[in-house]
């Protein structure tokens, strides 16, 4: 039996940071595929900065003008009523809510020990607590409708590890706890949650590896200028409204990874090794039993470059057929 195509006829996605890169294409995309958009985008650097631009505006021409239906919001994912405004203004304009992409995101790296109070509040405000608010207000939707699809834009710098990141890895870390507890309790309500990991050139990813480059090896760095090469944001673009579309109504809780032509399956957390003591846990016991019990299982600390070693196959051109 031939599984049902990813068609998104009739259906209405709220796309945010939907100006740009992945979340433009993911936005013309879905459009195609017969979606109406919500075009989400504040209009603001990588670094969260404003500019004068306002980009939704110009996809949501750009969709229309290739047949589609599109709205702009240029609302900051950062306030809380901003979810309720979105959630609103999709049921005003299109009648109905199915698909949020939580794709908004910003970057501001740095050491540790430098990190502004300000980089912090500005990172997980946009990249984590964003999701939690217009998730929050979808969902009261989605429960009502007994249906519904949220997609989540994590990163392999949360996942896995990247350096002078530490407030932007934490973030989309978070991203994947949301997302996999929203899967668990509105799952048996017909509401699917999964993460995306992509690899992608744009503005960000630019940004992230220059500022790397001194770190790695000729070799390494050739191979992530080639996955770039490879990873384009219409190449990203399929997988994603493929999660949102019911052709996807078998996976739910799930952390997907894409580069080029090629998708990764994440696993989830779990323990890997026991260790017992039936007279509890010393200082003694501790020092002479668990370092060197577990020394050959301990999780490297490896970045995105150390597990990702060779450059992905390119991408093809997506098809909206």
């Amino acid at each position: 039996m031939t599984a049902q195509p990813s068609t998104l006829e009739g259906k209405v996605a709220i796309v945010t940071g939907g100006g740009g890169g992945i979340g433009r294409a993911v936005c013309r995309h879905m459009a195609r595929l017969g979606a109406h958009i919500v075009v989400n985008d504040l209009g603001v650097s990588v670094a969260g900065d404003s500019e004068a631009a306002k980009a939704a505006d110009v996809v949501v021409e750009t969709i229309r003008a290739e047949g589609g239906e599109a709205v702009a919001n240029t609302l900051s994912v950062t306030e809380r009523a901003s979810g309720r405004a979105m959630v609103e203004q999709a049921m005003d304009v299109f009648g109905r809510l199915d698909i949020v992409i939580n794709n908004a995101g910003i970057i501001r790296m740095g050491a540790f020990d430098e990190a502004a109070e300000s980089d912090w509040q500005g990172v997980l405000r946009t990249n984590l607590y964003g999701a939690v608010y217009l998730s929050h207000a979808a969902a009261q939707v989605f429960v009502r409708q007994r249906s519904g699809a949220f997609v989540h834009m994590s990163s392999a710098g949360g996942l896995i590890g990247s350096t002078g990141q530490t407030n932007y890895g934490a973030a989309k870390l978070g991203i994947v706890g949301l997302s996999q507890t929203l899967a668990r309790d509105l799952g048996p309500l017909g509401i699917r949650s999964n993460c995306m990991v992509p690899s992608s050139t744009s503005r960000m990813t630019e940004l992230t590896d220059n500022a790397r480059r001194h770190l790695m090896t000729p070799e390494a760095l050739d191979n992530l200028r080639r996955a770039r090469q490879a990873s384009v944001p219409d190449h990203m673009a399929p997988v994603i409204a493929f999660l949102g579309s019911d052709a996807a109504a078998g996976v739910n809780g799930q952390i997907i990874g894409a580069r080029g032509s090629e998708l990764y399956l994440y696993g989830h957390p779990a323990p890997r090794r026991d260790l017992s003591s039936r007279n509890g846990w010393s200082p003694g016991w501790l020092a002479d039993n668990l370092a060197a019990a577990w020394e050959p299982f301990l999780t490297p600390l490896e970045v995105i470059t150390d597990v990702f070693r060779w450059a992905p196959a390119p991408g093809s051109a997506p098809s909206d057929s």
